[in-house]
């Protein structure tokens, strides 16, 4: 059992999975959420009660979920307009990447998430990127998240992890982890309060949560839950 962790947490299904994960690792779990002007705030009022219900899945979390942090980086949808930061079509650009790609993002999350563990005497960050099922936004590889490390590490002179516990699986996997950490109950809470669409529709729920069912995260979310139960009806 390690020390403790601050958790990137939007209340999203990966980073959901990250907090059970900890909770499971870590003696102490912190929580870290950013306002960074997205398209929907649903992200933003889904987080708290998302930490209150997830310490029921195990009665061991209870003691060690600490603090929740919520910061402003309103900056990044000054500096970019994108389908995250604004009401526009998601589409293709001729970089290859989506217009849902947030430039600097991650880094940034990753950045003020060191600079606030410098402060609490964390030295664990863990995110929910992955380099298996993504839209190929270049800061969820495994090799930025490698870079910033030790330029965060050359930078504040500290010796801080980024762990990202989903980097090498598939969305079907992520559920499975989910359900190995936390069981029926982990897996019924990532469906039915966790929130991951795009277009931040709510109104509708299918099997494997609310969305709007066509944006890429939720097709993503909905084909993984479908090879999840796959293998589960096996």
């Amino acid at each position: 059992m390690n020390s403790s962790a601050i958790v990137l947490f939007s209340g999203g299904q990966d980073s959901t999975t990250c907090l059970a994960w900890a909770l499971k690792n870590y003696e102490r779990v912190e929580t870290l959420g950013f306002d960074y002007g997205q398209r929907h705030d649903i992200e933003l009022t889904t987080r708290l009660p998302l930490r209150e219900k997830i310490i029921q899945c195990n009665p061991d979390w209870v003691d060690r979920l600490g603090p929740d942090h919520l910061l402003d980086l309103s900056l990044i949808s000054s500096i970019s307009e994108t389908a995250m930061t604004a009401d526009i079509d998601i589409v293709m650009q001729k970089s290859g990447l989506p217009n849902t790609f947030v430039p600097g993002r991650n880094i940034l999350f990753m950045t003020v998430a060191a600079a606030l563990a410098y402060r609490r005497g964390i030295d664990v960050l863990i995110g929910g990127m992955c380099e298996t099922d993504f839209s190929g936004y270049p800061d969820c590889r495994d090799d930025s998240m490698k870079a910033l490390q030790v330029a965060l590490n050359l930078g504040m002179n500290t010796r801080i992890n980024l762990a990202t516990p989903l980097m090498w699986l598939d969305k079907s996997e992520t559920w499975q982890l989910a359900f190995d950490i936390g069981g029926s109950a982990l897996i019924e809470l990532i469906r039915t309060d966790t929130h991951t669409c795009y277009l931040g529709e709510r109104g509708r729920r299918f099997d494997w949560g609310y969305g709007c069912g066509t944006c890429p995260a939720c097709v993503l979310r909905a084909n993984g839950y479908a090879k999840f139960m796959e293998r589960m009806l096996d």
